[in-house]
Protein backbone atom coordinates (compact mmCIF):
# COMPACT_ATOMS: atom_id res chain seq x y z
CA UNK A 1 0.00 0.00 0.00
CA UNK A 2 1.30 3.39 -1.08
CA UNK A 3 1.04 6.23 0.68
CA UNK A 4 1.15 10.34 -0.90
CA UNK A 5 3.36 12.61 1.29
CA UNK A 6 1.34 15.16 3.04
CA UNK A 7 2.04 18.77 3.83
CA UNK A 8 2.93 19.01 7.23
CA UNK A 9 0.57 19.17 10.02
CA UNK A 10 1.77 22.23 11.78
CA UNK A 11 1.41 24.41 8.97
CA UNK A 12 -1.76 23.69 8.11
CA UNK A 13 -3.24 23.28 11.74
CA UNK A 14 -2.07 27.09 12.11
CA UNK A 15 -3.75 28.12 8.91
CA UNK A 16 -6.85 26.06 10.40
CA UNK A 17 -6.51 28.41 13.50
CA UNK A 18 -6.19 31.50 12.02
CA UNK A 19 -9.20 30.41 9.64
CA UNK A 20 -10.74 29.84 12.86
CA UNK A 21 -10.31 33.22 14.89
CA UNK A 22 -11.15 34.99 11.98
CA UNK A 23 -14.61 33.23 12.06
CA UNK A 24 -15.43 33.57 15.68
CA UNK A 25 -14.39 37.01 15.47
CA UNK A 26 -17.32 37.20 12.49
CA UNK A 27 -19.49 35.47 14.99
CA UNK A 28 -18.84 38.03 17.38
CA UNK A 29 -19.64 40.60 15.17
CA UNK A 30 -22.84 38.72 13.79
CA UNK A 31 -24.14 38.63 17.60
CA UNK A 32 -23.15 42.48 18.15
CA UNK A 33 -20.70 41.92 20.63
CA UNK A 34 -18.52 45.16 19.35
CA UNK A 35 -21.97 47.29 18.76
CA UNK A 36 -23.21 47.92 22.20
CA UNK A 37 -26.96 48.79 22.08
CA UNK A 38 -27.04 48.66 18.02
CA UNK A 39 -28.41 45.38 16.51
CA UNK A 40 -25.93 44.32 14.12
CA UNK A 41 -28.68 44.31 10.88
CA UNK A 42 -28.73 48.19 11.69
CA UNK A 43 -25.22 48.39 12.07
CA UNK A 44 -24.46 45.66 8.44
CA UNK A 45 -27.50 46.28 6.85
CA UNK A 46 -29.80 43.13 5.93
CA UNK A 47 -27.43 42.15 3.13
CA UNK A 48 -24.25 42.71 5.24
CA UNK A 49 -26.10 40.38 7.87
CA UNK A 50 -26.66 37.54 5.85
CA UNK A 51 -23.16 37.90 3.30
CA UNK A 52 -21.13 38.14 6.99
CA UNK A 53 -23.12 34.87 8.54
CA UNK A 54 -22.62 32.83 5.30
CA UNK A 55 -18.73 33.90 5.64
CA UNK A 56 -19.23 33.29 9.52
CA UNK A 57 -20.30 29.24 8.60
CA UNK A 58 -18.24 29.08 5.83
CA UNK A 59 -14.70 30.24 7.63
CA UNK A 60 -15.70 27.83 10.83
CA UNK A 61 -16.49 24.54 8.80
CA UNK A 62 -13.41 25.62 6.58
CA UNK A 63 -11.30 25.75 10.06
CA UNK A 64 -12.74 22.28 10.78
CA UNK A 65 -11.68 21.01 7.24
CA UNK A 66 -8.15 22.40 7.45
CA UNK A 67 -7.69 20.31 11.21
CA UNK A 68 -8.56 17.31 9.76
CA UNK A 69 -6.86 17.60 6.45
CA UNK A 70 -9.78 16.98 4.15
CA UNK A 71 -9.29 18.82 1.44
CA UNK A 72 -12.91 20.50 1.05
CA UNK A 73 -11.68 22.79 4.32
CA UNK A 74 -9.22 24.38 1.66
CA UNK A 75 -11.59 24.56 -0.92
CA UNK A 76 -14.27 26.38 1.07
CA UNK A 77 -11.84 28.22 3.06
CA UNK A 78 -10.47 29.88 -1.02
CA UNK A 79 -14.21 30.23 -2.47
CA UNK A 80 -15.31 32.06 0.93
CA UNK A 81 -12.49 34.29 1.09
CA UNK A 82 -12.03 35.24 -2.31
CA UNK A 83 -15.71 35.58 -2.98
CA UNK A 84 -15.04 38.03 0.03
CA UNK A 85 -12.35 39.99 -1.15
CA UNK A 86 -13.84 40.19 -4.64
CA UNK A 87 -16.98 41.95 -3.22
CA UNK A 88 -14.64 44.24 -0.90
CA UNK A 89 -12.48 44.78 -3.61
CA UNK A 90 -15.19 45.84 -6.40
CA UNK A 91 -16.59 48.31 -3.96
CA UNK A 92 -19.86 46.51 -2.67
CA UNK A 93 -21.37 48.26 0.35
CA UNK A 94 -22.11 44.93 2.43
CA UNK A 95 -18.89 43.66 2.57
CA UNK A 96 -17.39 45.81 5.32
CA UNK A 97 -13.44 45.07 6.95
CA UNK A 98 -10.48 47.21 8.32
CA UNK A 99 -7.37 47.19 6.70
CA UNK A 100 -5.79 44.57 9.19
CA UNK A 101 -8.73 42.60 7.93
CA UNK A 102 -8.38 42.62 4.35
CA UNK A 103 -4.79 42.33 5.45
CA UNK A 104 -5.22 38.59 7.43
CA UNK A 105 -7.66 37.96 4.54
CA UNK A 106 -4.96 37.97 1.94
CA UNK A 107 -2.48 36.48 4.00
CA UNK A 108 -4.77 33.93 5.22
CA UNK A 109 -5.71 33.43 1.00
CA UNK A 110 -1.95 33.11 -0.18
CA UNK A 111 -1.41 30.99 2.63
CA UNK A 112 -4.09 27.79 1.48
CA UNK A 113 -2.91 28.49 -2.21
CA UNK A 114 0.70 27.99 -0.81
CA UNK A 115 -0.54 24.89 0.58
CA UNK A 116 -2.89 23.67 -2.31
CA UNK A 117 0.32 24.10 -4.54
CA UNK A 118 2.71 22.47 -2.15
CA UNK A 119 0.55 19.40 -1.84
CA UNK A 120 -0.21 19.13 -5.85
CA UNK A 121 3.50 19.21 -6.12
CA UNK A 122 4.09 16.67 -3.65
CA UNK A 123 1.90 14.11 -5.19
CA UNK A 124 3.39 15.21 -8.71
CA UNK A 125 6.46 14.31 -7.47
CA UNK A 126 5.49 11.22 -5.50
CA UNK A 127 4.02 10.47 -8.87
CA UNK A 128 6.93 10.71 -10.95
CA UNK A 129 9.27 8.23 -8.53
CA UNK A 130 6.18 5.67 -8.61
CA UNK A 131 6.73 5.68 -12.86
Amino acid sequence: MEQTPEVPGLYLRLVALVTLLLGLNDAARLLGVSSGQISPIAVLGTTGFVYLGIFCLSRLFAAVGLWIKASWGAVLLIGATGVELALFIIGSRDVQMSAIGFAIRVVLLAAILAILIWGLRLRLTAARAHD
